[in-house]
């Protein structure tokens, strides 16, 4: 039966996602009074994500270094620089421009594992992509964000980088330790298992977070449409790039494959997180709209790589007729 939700969740995310934030706009004054939970919600979600992880996903280092580093500073330098810019032009509002630096700069996202397993990317490289990136994300975000912020806003930096130890680091090794012990029959007993209670907290944080944007939200306004089309923007040509840069760099498709979706996918529950707790509520505003758009465009994507698959199939069983 778990199985079975699980699978219908996955299915409809792209409609629940969004849902999740109008029932949190909707139900403002509720989603107040459980902000203590989220934390605690998200911990449990990095938890889950990390009992299909091991301590040896880290030794894909040693073979693709510059792989990995390049996608980390993808992630982390390109990206954001990316969205500064262009927030920075269209609207010349600091607290915007931060909401669309923290949309891009969050690690990459844990479901990013899914897509390339669909899309037969290189699994132990994206799951190494995404353990460096989590663990190291509490000395990255911070220095990233006080970069940015400069001294208009005052940041709690230790509070900061102890929140994402609490939520990312700790969850991740206790799931890895607890998988390594019982060498791998945890994730095969409870794996499937804890899967849509996990998904079900990602929708518990944005229905939570949500209410934070809900003043912003009562009446529609070209900011807000622009804020939206923005979102859009930044993350169409996250995976944009990813795609063309791969072409570029890489002949191996499998890595590419990689690259797209570690670079395109965003662990923005925890970008939310940040910017409800940190920031002045307008800086949810561009990190909680670009949950509408992951999971459709990881699929658009997906179906994208699958089609050069297939052209490069077919082109090789022409190449050994000939």
């Amino acid at each position: 039966m778990l199985e079975k939700l699980n699978k219908f969740i996955q299915k409809w995310m792209p409609i629940l996602t969004p849902l999740s934030l109008i029932i949190g706009v909707l139900l403002e004054n509720v989603g107040e009074h459980l902000l203590f939970l989220v934390s605690w919600l998200f911990a449990f979600m990095t938890f889950v994500s990390s009992l299909g992880m091991k301590f040896k996903d880290v030794k894909v280092f040693v073979k693709y270094p510059k792989t990995i580093l390049f996608s980390i500073a993808f992630l982390h330098i390109i990206m954001p620089l990316w969205a500064y810019f262009l927030s920075k032009f269209i609207f010349q509002d600091h607290l915007l421009t931060i909401g669309f630096v923290i949309a891009v700069a969050v690690p990459t996202g844990v479901t990013s594992v899914i897509w390339v397993t669909i899309s037969k990317g290189n699994l132990p490289l994206c799951l190494s992509i995404v353990l460096i990136d989590t663990l190291i994300s509490p000395i990255v975000m911070p220095a990233l964000l006080q970069l940015i912020v400069g001294e208009s806003i005052a940041i709690d930096s230790t509070s900061l980088v102890l929140d994402l130890v609490w939520m990312i680091v700790l969850p991740s090794i206790l799931g890895i330790l607890l998988n390594e012990l019982s060498k791998g029959s945890i994730q095969k007993k409870y794996g499937m298992k804890l899967a849509p209670f996990s998904k079900l907290c990602l929708f518990g944080v944005i229905m939570i977070n949500s209410s934070a944007i809900a003043p912003y939200l009562r009446d529609i306004t070209w900011e807000l449409i622009g804020v939206i089309l923005l979102v859009f923007i930044i993350a169409v040509s996250g995976y944009v790039f990813t795609m063309l840069l791969g072409r570029i760099i890489w002949k191996d498709q499998s890595i590419t494959t990689t690259f797209v979706f570690t670079g395109g996918m965003r662990n923005i529950a925890v970008g939310v997180i940040i910017a409800t707790t940190y920031f002045p509520s307008k800086v949810a505003m561009p990190v909680v709209f670009g949950m509408l758009f992951q999971q459709v465009l990881a699929s658009v994507a997906s179906k994208v790589i699958e089609k050069k698959q297939v052209k490069m199939f077919n082109i090789d069983s022409n190449v050994k007729q000939l």
